[in-house]
């Protein structure tokens, strides 16, 4: 029986786990991914996480069928390159050409890591039993992907999916990628911190001007915004509840355009819950035709951190087995 190696890479950390060949995740190891020191060592680093996790249950190399990799940025899934990577500092690295020289022939897959987040949910998530399911993950920036009878779509280039870089009329914070009022800079973890920043300081009153006074502002999280929520907080409610409106209508547009059967909303972000998701739906539905409402539900993501490595391996299956 195979086994399949997932690999969830981000700018801090590496998350690799082993499956079995029904998909279980068997164990997991995190490490620090040092992404300053190179391509070449966090491909070795990888490589050697693979081996540790290969020992740990008894096996070798041998007994891997494929392995699977989630890469933030833009990938060529079909050439396995890592066209650029702002988290990673990666311009068109041969991932797949590369690692699987190092493991020694082992065929190596790769997209991008909201794709393979979208991909677990869809198999052993939040998404099972639906054939069209959309992921949103937000984190950092805000990105979507898109699982049709599980196969994932890609569009033109394999860009599809960057609805985080949805202009809005009338905002104008700048955004990572160069341009300004960008649907991430309000509806992410980054931009939730933001905007109440902002707002604190314009002088509204908040809870948070006495969890961080002074320059202890800039420490503000999302997390710290629905710790003040639920504390009655006026500012923090009314921030969720704009960053929900702001999400409804990138999730209009996404919805008219790809019409999903389930919509999983994951990320750091998502943890705010139904503070951010109850003035979302509220302000969704008039937003969009009356034959779309009744054919989707939304439902946050089942797997959290392992999303990405379990549809990582699902992945390497799936293409191992082509």
């Amino acid at each position: 029986m195979s086994h399949y190696i997932g690999v969830d890479i981000g700018g801090t950390n590496i998350v690799c786990g082993l499956l079995d060949d029904q998909l279980n995740l068997l164990r997991k190891i995190k490490k620090p991914t040092g992404a300053a020191n190179g391509a070449d060592y966090v491909l070795n680093l990888i490589a050697s996480m693979i081996d540790e996790l290969l020992g740990q249950e008894g096996l070798s190399r041998s007994d891997l069928g494929a392995v699977g990799m989630g890469n933030p940025g833009f990938v060529d899934p079909i050439r396995g390159i890592s066209l650029s990577s702002a988290n990673l500092k990666w311009e068109n690295v041969p991932v797949s050409d590369k690692l699987g020289a190092i493991l020694g022939g082992i065929p190596v897959f790769i997209d991008n890591d909201v794709r393979m987040y979208t991909y677990g949910e869809a198999a052993r998530g939040a998404g099972r039993g639906f054939d069209h399911v959309m992921g949103i993950t937000l984190g950092t920036g805000i990105a979507a992907a898109m699982v049709n009878k599980g196969e994932l779509y890609y569009g033109s280039g394999f860009l599809a999916g960057e609805l985080g870089h949805v202009p809005f009329e009338g905002e104008s914070a700048l955004c990572g990628c160069g341009m300004r009022g960008c649907l991430e800079t309000i509806a992410s973890a980054t931009g939730i911190a933001r905007i109440a920043r902002e707002r604190l300081d314009q002088g509204e009153p908040s809870l948070l001007n006495d969890w961080f006074p002074g320059e202890r502002r800039s420490e503000i999280t999302a997390a710290d915004i629905s710790r003040a929520y639920d504390e009655g907080d006026a500012l923090a409610q009314d921030v969720l509840r704009f960053v929900g409106q702001s999400l409804a209508k990138g999730l209009a547009w996404a919805i008219t355009l790809w019409s999903p059967d389930v919509i999983v909303i994951g990320g750091g972000a998502a943890n705010a819950g139904e503070r951010l998701l109850a003035p979302m739906r509220e302000a969704l539905m008039p937003l969009i035709l009356p034959m779309y409402r009744n054919r989707f539900v939304i439902r946050l993501a089942e797997m959290n951190d392992d999303a990405g490595v379990v549809g990582s391996g699902a992945f390497a299956k799936a293409r191992a087995s082509a």
